[in-house]
């Protein structure tokens, strides 16, 4: 398993995490202790979570799961979020400093530690002052339940302000941002990724399977197959297949990856993980899966390395739709600066 820094900081984490938004629903405990014994037993370290993810049962399970494997506090990394509502009163979600406080207690108590390697906030409150979050999460730094602080789903402006604001006023700075990123969700290059770069956070790319397209189990001529997520949930799944169906890229964008796994003799999965894995500013891509059978499969793209050929047709294929200026090849060429013959 290759090691990468968390970002800016000093904390090393695996390439490949494991997210657990299955654990404790799709996943029973048992099967998701047999994932965090095959993760770590291949050397991953980075382990991520949410309050929400599974009414909070995700991370109870995952606190279990420490106790129970003597010295393995040591060995992961433990990353949760706060956010999203987790009771039904006016404060039980947000970014205000009364539902973190709140939030942040409950998750080191499901965990069953004492302190949180990385915290997240899980998406931008439009109502509480940024200065707000951020000096309660410097304040939790300060008090050792928290080590690093970082931020999810998060725009390029949101991402510049909370930046600014922490250095601004001396808070903790964030280490890194959680995105959907893969490719069929290529959108962030424009604003989201540069804002990373720039600021020197790392990113915990979510979803790199696009939920399952870029496996390969669907097909133009056919409906979601059955046992799929798109086809339990037939109403939302239907939406989505129709959506992703029309989306003149998509199918392109499968074939390359077919193409480029028939040539590595990999899976299409583990080829879609790999071309993440390789993006700039990419600290560790964070895998999800019901079984360990799946689980087991995603790992494997930790060894497998695409060429420049292999990845230009992949880029190629994935392009997202150019927007309007000043975005495109005509904002591009604008901001070049060349001094000497040479360009920036």
């Amino acid at each position: 398993m290759e090691y990468r820094l968390l970002g800016n900081s000093g904390c090393a984490v695996s390439a490949l995490a494991l997210g657990t938004l299955t654990f404790g629903n799709e996943t029973d405990e048992a099967g998701s202790f047999a994932q965090i014994d095959r993760f770590t037993e291949v050397g991953g370290s980075l382990i991520d979570t949410a309050d929400v993810y599974a009414d909070g049962r995700s991370e109870q399970i995952i606190g279990r799961w420490l106790k129970n494997r003597a010295g393995a506090r040591e060995r992961v990394v433990i990353a949760t979020k706060g956010r999203f509502p987790t009771d039904e009163t006016p404060n039980g979600h947000g970014l205000s400093r009364r539902h973190l406080a709140s939030a942040l207690d409950a998750s080191l108590t499901r965990l069953g530690i004492d302190t949180i390697d990385l915290y997240q906030v899980h998406g931008w409150d439009p109502l509480t002052p940024v200065a707000e979050t951020l000096r309660f999460l410097d304040d939790a730094v300060r008090a050792g339940k928290i080590h690093y602080v970082g931020l999810s789903n998060f725009t390029g402006w949101q991402i510049q302000k909370a930046v600014d604001i922490a250095d601004a006023r001396g808070l903790s700075r964030p280490v890194t941002l959680q995105p959907q990123y893969n490719l069929l969700a290529r959108a962030i290059e424009w604003e989201i990724v540069p804002a990373c770069q720039s600021e020197g956070l790392g990113l915990l790319p979510w979803s790199p399977l696009a939920s399952g397209w870029l496996t390969g189990k669907y097909s133009r001529d056919e409906t979601p197959p059955s046992g799929t997520r798109l086809a339990e949930n037939a109403d939302q799944g239907m939406t989505i297949w129709n959506e992703r169906g029309h989306l003149g890229r998509t199918w392109p964008v499968l074939d390359a990856v077919r193409k480029v796994a028939d040539e590595r003799g990999a899976s299409m999965g583990q080829v879609a993980i790999a071309w993440v894995l390789a993006r700039p500013a990419v600290s560790s891509v964070i895998l999800g899966a019901r079984t360990l059978e799946q689980l087991t499969g995603n790992l494997a793209a930790a060894d497998v390395r695409l060429s420049e050929e292999q990845t230009r047709l992949l880029d190629e294929a994935s392009a997202p739709d150019t927007p309007d200026y000043p975005y495109g090849e005509r904002g591009q060429t604008q901001r070049d600066r060349r001094i000497g013959g040479g360009r920036f």
